[in-house]
């Protein structure tokens, strides 16, 4: 199976053991998901499509693809662009950023419609975010909805997290609406209810996938923090429980790291409902570890 995720990776600052201290890394919600999936589930060809400067920032950025296993033939180069950096800030485990990202290059991603094309010809799961979405200009995401739409009627499978960030967008209303348009090119949709309901302002778990199978989605997961998780296929709902942590260190890629479990558990042919456990038991691990890319034993991803 081959894996393409899209969107930016920003160069991180986290915090490091010692106060005031910080360590540079790289992350960024769908290259997390691609990082995480390559990790454990190496079987699995794992691509990545962005755009990074020419600066040595990018090289780093690209030499650290490569290394964690990550193809990146479809990085594109911007010369007169960079890597868009943040800094994270910790309080009892919960995180809040601060961004420097105006000169991305991520931001060029979708300028290139061929390229588009070729890089998701190649691919037969593909996973794209609402911050995708957000850091494109208007005409630029529409040319990634149409590649994506194109993509999923040649039979790839395309999967969307929504990621609500509103600061990213003009207007919640814009950001309301082009999420559900990402929702209607995709196959599967992650969301997270607490997001959904302040911006969606659903009531329930289920009504945040209803409105996600209403669009077109055929598979919605929903997470929702430590209370169970709730899936939905057709007319199917279910719900898998969340195992209680005592001690929270870091929720930073808390969602990236379920939807890579999620992912793998696809790829792997494990049912809807075994593929969200091991997702839950990846993130559970990752939340207890600084940072967004954890270095430490994950658990295994069972055979399907």
């Amino acid at each position: 199976m081959r894996f393409l995720a899209i969107g930016e990776c920003m160069a991180e600052l986290a915090p490091s053991d010692a106060p005031g201290e910080y360590r540079l890394g790289f992350a960024g919600d769908t290259f997390n998901t691609a990082w995480y999936m390559a990790r454990v589930a190496p079987q699995v060809s794992v691509a990545y499509l962005t755009a990074v400067g020419e600066d040595r920032l990018s090289q780093s950025l690209t030499e650290f693809m490569q290394a964690s296993g990550i193809d990146t033939r479809a990085v594109q180069t911007n010369a007169d662009r960079t890597v868009g950096l943040y800094l994270i800030s910790l309080d009892n485990g919960e995180r809040s950023f601060s961004y420097w990202r105006g000169q991305s290059a991520a931001r060029t991603l979708a300028d290139d419609p061929e390229r588009l094309a070729r890089a998701m010809s190649d691919a037969d799961l593909i996973y794209f975010s609402g911050i995708t979405l957000a850091i494109l200009a208007p005409d630029k995401r529409a040319t990634l909805l149409k590649a994506l739409r194109e993509a999923r009627a040649q039979g790839r499978t395309i999967a969307f997290d929504p990621n609500l960030r509103p600061r990213l967008w003009e207007s919640p209303d814009v950001m309301r609406n082009t999420i559900m348009q990402g929702a209607a090119v995709s196959d599967i949709a992650l969301p997270s209810f607490e997001d959904e309901a302040s911006w969606f302002a659903d009531a329930t778990p289920r009504a945040t996938a209803q409105r996600y199978l209403d669009a077109g989605v055929m598979t919605v997961v929903v997470k929702n923090g430590p209370s169970p998780v709730l899936y939905a296929e057709g007319e199917r709902f279910g719900e898998v429980p969340v195992t209680a942590l005592d001690r929270v260190t870091d929720t930073t890629a808390a969602g990236d790291s379920f939807n890579a479990g999620f992912f793998a558990g696809h790829a792997t042919g494990q049912s809807l409902a075994d593929g969200i456990t091991y997702a839950c038991a990846l993130s559970r691990e990752v939340v207890q570890h600084r940072g967004a890319l954890v270095d430490a034993d994950l658990p295994p991803l069972p055979k399907g």
